[in-house]
């Protein structure tokens, strides 16, 4: 049976990729990935694979949303085990509710193969855990851009209220809106809050700051890659901080950038 499966690329690290996968990659027909999938990754699809970028990458789209469904949807009646590779994990702001519908919709078989989020890339790449008992038990994701452009209509007071970690994708743009909306929910503006770009590969660069300070720094030095915001106790105070980067390798220390 023609199948579709939905699968997460993870952060970037090629061997961060499941076995699962790499297995289904080397078997597909049909390989449709994101733009900001690793290069290395889509290599593991084999030579006879046919590769479409229907990425999407600051505000450039190669494929619309629609466009991307009814390729799915046409690969898969053409007869192809087609492959629709997201980065890091299709069901976290990977769109894959649309896909799924769609392939639901003309009764087209399919599975999702789960990928390592970014944010979870990140926490490992940091040596700092998201959770921590007594201090943040709880952890939201959130994205940082609204499906119009611009911030998204979080209940900002909440999330502030929760006393948890926040993980922010695609903020990278917004963050100056971000920070402000917080600190006016009632974020203490010397909250934690560390940005990392390209979490899991050797390009990786962190700016460790406070909620305040962050949007700042972050402006100083533009970022090339997909960036991360974790914001929250759990995440130390500026000792700790320090702390965190004395135990990250010399080479890597060269691309931190700390604020007390």
């Amino acid at each position: 049976m023609t199948h579709v499966f939905l699968v997460g690329a993870g952060p970037g690290d090629p061997e961060l990729l499941t076995l699962k996968a790499a297995r289904l990659l080397r078997a597909a027909g049909v390989v449709l990935h994101d733009s900001l999938v690793d290069p290395r990754v889509i290599a593991i699809a084999g030579p006879a694979a046919r590769l479409i970028d229907v990425g999407k990458r600051c505000g450039r789209h190669a494929a619309s949303q629609a466009q991307i469904c009814r390729l799915l949807v046409e690969e898969a009646r053409g007869g192809h085990n087609v492959v629709r590779l997201k980065g890091g994990d299709p069901m976290v702001f990977g769109r894959a509710s649309e896909e799924m519908d769609a392939l639901r919709a003309h009764g087209i078989a399919f599975e999702v193969v789960p990928g390592i989020t970014a944010a979870t890339a990140a926490a490992a790449a940091l040596n700092l855990s998201l959770t921590q008992r007594g201090v943040a038990r709880s952890l939201h994701f959130l994205t940082g851009h609204g499906a119009q452009g611009g911030l998204p209509a979080h209940d900002f007071v909440s999330l502030t209220k929760s006393g948890g970690t926040l993980v922010v994708y695609m903020g990278g743009e917004t963050l100056p809106g971000l920070a402000a909306h917080f600190i006016e929910a009632g974020m203490p503006p010397d909250m934690p809050a560390i940005l990392i770009e390209n979490a899991s590969l050797p390009s990786r660069r962190s700016v460790a700051a406070t909620i305040a300070t962050l949007p700042r720094l972050h402006a100083a030095q533009a970022a090339s890659g997909p960036v991360l915001i974790l914001i929250g106790e759990a995440l130390g105070d500026a000792s700790e901080i320090a702390a965190v980067r004395s135990r990250i390798t010399h080479e890597e220390e060269q691309n931190i950038v700390s604020v007390a």
